[in-house]
């Protein structure tokens, strides 16, 4: 299997406070991450395709980092794309998914 398709499928789901939590303490922890967000996404809103059948999160592992310790949090809908924007806990690095 080549390493695109893993990266499609998630690792798991978060609750809606555990998102928003995650998603906080990403944006302090990293300088200027919170202005990227907010320039680049619009807010979620009602939730959609995100979410799986119980009305969690899904949660994705984080590829730019080598451990893979990283997980990708839903931080809003990007801007110019139909697409979710995510962003790491661990290295602040944003994806589209």
């Amino acid at each position: 299997m080549s390493s695109n398709v893993g990266q499609n499928y998630p690792s798991g789901s978060e609750t809606q406070a555990q998102r928003a939590a995650n998603v906080e303490a990403a944006l302090k922890a990293f300088d200027g991450l919170r202005d990227k967000v907010a320039a680049e996404t619009t807010p979620l809103g009602e939730p959609t395709g995100e979410w799986d059948a119980s009305g969690r999160w899904w949660v994705w592992v984080c590829t730019a980092e080598p451990d893979f310790k990283g997980r990708l949090h839903v931080a809003g809908y990007a801007r110019d794309r139909h697409a979710v924007y995510v962003v790491c806990d661990t290295c602040g690095t944003t994806f589209l998914r």
